[in-house]
């Protein structure tokens, strides 16, 4: 069950995020123990954590949304919004981190991913609506080192697909970690329309407006780490 999905953020070098490598694949069978390896072909040896954070307290995953994705929305005549515990508010919508654990490994060292986990947000998601046809994007798995977001659609209150693909995660972009009080907080990551999910909009919609890679926006998250 989702509950019991733990979390992954990838760390870089001086506390940076990456936003990239192995294939994502969630599930809950699969979710609780992600892929791991080292790149060193002299030892396959788990090297001790830097850090390990057993349990994320909560915080928020928010994304900023892009004009050019605001103006597609408006194009395609569907209005955005949010269901359960999500927010939408001064063009930003965010929504609760309901679970997660974190372990980090020295990036300078040669294990890879350096930080495992997922980043779940349950009960909470994003609406878009057209006349009588409200798709509900919501319960999202965030794995940002494997640069994807997955989450059940919701076509008028019925699940039509659970465990979408629905977005992918670029780093290009990302800021260093900023430590704030008791928050952990990693900006800059864009999002974008996965394939998976132009077609799911584009089927339900009737169009093909929706392509993949449209930018959504610039998230932000905010893990309490203690």
């Amino acid at each position: 069950m989702r509950k019991s999905l733990k979390t992954t953020i990838t760390l870089a070098t001086t506390g940076a995020l990456v936003l990239g490598g192995a294939a994502f694949g969630v599930g809950a069978a699969n979710a609780s123990t992600p892929a791991v390896h080292t790149v060193s072909s002299s030892s396959s040896k788990i090297p001790a954590p830097v850090a390990s954070v057993p349990e994320v307290l909560g915080g928020t995953t928010a994304v900023k949304l892009d004009s050019g994705f605001t103006d597609a929305l408006t194009a395609l005549k569907l209005t955005p919004g949010v269901s359960g515990n999500a927010k939408l508010a001064d063009g930003s919508v965010s929504f609760p981190i309901t679970a997660g654990s974190v372990t980090y490994w020295n990036p300078e060292g040669n294990y890879r991913p350096y930080v495992q986990g997922l980043l779940n947000h349950d009960d909470s998601g994003l609406t878009l609506k057209a006349g009588d046809t409200t798709v509900t994007l919501e319960n999202f798995v965030v794995n940002p080192g494997s640069s994807k977001l997955y989450g059940d659609v919701l076509v008028n209150g019925k699940v039509a697909v659970a465990n979408a693909y629905l977005f992918e995660l670029w780093g290009g972009t990302l800021k260093p970690l900023q430590l704030e009080g008791d928050n952990a907080v990693l900006t800059g990551t864009t999002v974008h329309i996965s394939e998976d999910a132009a077609g799911l909009l584009n089927k339900t919609f009737g169009t093909d407006a929706v392509k993949r890679g449209l930018l959504v926006g610039t998230a932000t998250i905010t893990a309490k780490i203690k």
